[in-house]
């Protein structure tokens, strides 16, 4: 039975992953990637609520008595 020769696997194996490295890197650099987000002003709109739009008025019972 012959012996496996692996003298050469040590280059094998680096080069394909070298190339494999250039190849994703080559990829990578083609992407084209949104912008970060700029922040966005919001103007708040103040909600008027049913009991604003009425004239309202809370009587205390112990505001009209004075002693």
């Amino acid at each position: 039975m012959p012996q496996l020769d692996t003298s050469t696997w040590f280059i094998t194996i680096i080069s394909s992953i070298i190339t494999l490295f250039i190849l994703f890197q080559l990829k990578i650099s083609t992407q084209t990637f949104p912008m970060a987000p700029s922040p966005k002003i919001f103007t708040t709109q103040k909600m008027k609520t049913p009991w604003e739009l009425k004239w309202t008025k809370i009587y205390l019972p112990l505001s009209s008595l004075r002693q």
